[in-house]
């Protein structure tokens, strides 16, 4: 019922900051980028070149580059995700699947680091349409990072939490409900300002090791786009169910018979990381960023209770969230830890308002070998 594939790039800085050098060198020496071919443009070029290597530069006292050419690993990646919808009549519901558990062998070699994971819950390896999917590609540097990521819901949600005025919903916790359903797919983009000292594949794909603590601003970009349905008939007919008829009435005219949702998220970000070496090999890494976005609607909304925007609105503009935490033990040789990546994004009209929460826990093990020869 739920077969996932997580495929996870991790990048050493220092292999792209020298393989990102050599093609500069080769496309500006053999081509010359379009320049005439006298002293002017190859000291341009030599300017550039070294521009280039000096703001690319690490500080070993702080980040201690990468010794090995291979690494093999096990990882254990856990998966959530809650939606809470509100609305203007006193309701508001939260749904959530059950976390995922997934384990699997990840192998790099120098700057490329793939792996599988196999979803546990669900090993019938079935493909039927409403099974859950889940997409995550990173991309981890001193200098950048990117998130790529696609979700779609499968039909195992369960209602987490129900909040309705003066009604006891005790009985209604923790139902499963087919009725909902989402998908969610977009990337983040981010720079890391102190990329000299600060290193974030340090805490999360252990490429170098940190060996001395420090912070540095962050700077972003993203874009997701979001679909979100729930049946509100269905949701009435579970209410009757485990509450009592006449207990309490979902709304049920013809703008809330159903709820379809779409949206496209575009956003800024800015935020602080901070890598804290509280022993030797040992490392906490924690960074969290604030997003102002912009929240465009489209496509036939079912919902008439959601506003359609054609053009700029000022009602559009909303405020997301993401945080990255990871604990790791690495001597270079040997590495273990946990990290973690959680979203929040938050969309909020006159009658209706969705808070969407997804992210993944990683527990992994494993080595480096076939030390890199000078």
């Amino acid at each position: 019922m739920d077969t996932v594939v997580v495929d996870s790039i991790f990048y050493d800085v220092n292999e792209i900051d020298s393989i990102a050098t050599y093609n500069i060198r080769l496309d500006t020496l053999n081509y010359g980028i379009g320049l005439p071919g006298g002293p002017l443009s190859k000291r341009m070029r030599r300017g550039f070149i070294h521009f280039f290597e000096r703001f690319s530069l690490i500080d070993t006292t702080y980040i201690e580059p990468q010794k090995y050419n291979y690494a093999a690993m096990l990882q254990n990646t856990n998966t959530h995700e809650i939606y809470r919808i509100t609305n203007n009549n006193d309701m508001s519901v939260t749904f959530a699947p059950k976390w995922n558990f997934k384990v699997g062998p990840y192998f790099g070699w120098r700057w490329i680091f793939l792996g599988y994971t196999l979803d546990v819950n669900h090993l019938d390896f079935s493909h039927d349409d409403s099974q859950r999917q889940e997409l995550d590609v990173s991309l981890y540097t001193n200098l950048f990072g990117i998130d790529i990521y696609y979700r779609k819901s499968g039909n195992d949600y369960f209602i987490q939490r129900m909040k309705v005025k003066d009604v006891d919903t005790k009985p209604i916790k923790g139902s499963k409900f087919s009725g909902f359903h989402s998908s969610v797919k977009g990337f983040n983009i981010y720079y890391i300002l102190n990329h000299h000292k600060f290193s974030y594949p340090a805490a999360f794909s252990q490429s170098t090791v940190q060996r001395k603590s420090a912070g540095s601003p962050l700077l972003g970009i993203a874009y997701t786009d979001h679909e979100i349905s729930a049946d509100w008939t269905a949701l009435q007919r579970l209410i009757d169910e485990k509450l009592g008829k006449n207990v309490f009435t979902a709304p049920n005219d013809s703008n809330y018979r159903r709820v379809d949702v779409k949206y496209i998220d575009v956003s800024l970000a800015g935020g602080y990381g901070y890598n804290w070496v509280f022993a030797k090999n040992w490392l906490f890494s924690a960074s969290v960023s604030a997003a102002l976005a912009y929240k465009h609607s489209y496509g036939n909304n079912s919902d008439k209770s959601v506003e359609m925007h054609k053009g700029f609105s000022i009602h559009n503009i909303g405020f997301d969230g993401i945080g990255r935490f990871g604990l790791v033990y690495n001597n270079m040789k040997w590495y273990c830890g946990i990290n973690s990546t959680f979203n929040m994004f938050n969309y909020n009209k006159s009658a209706l308002s969705i808070n969407t929460f997804f992210g993944n826990v990683n527990i992994y093990v494993g080595f480096n070998f076939g030390e890199k020869k000078d």
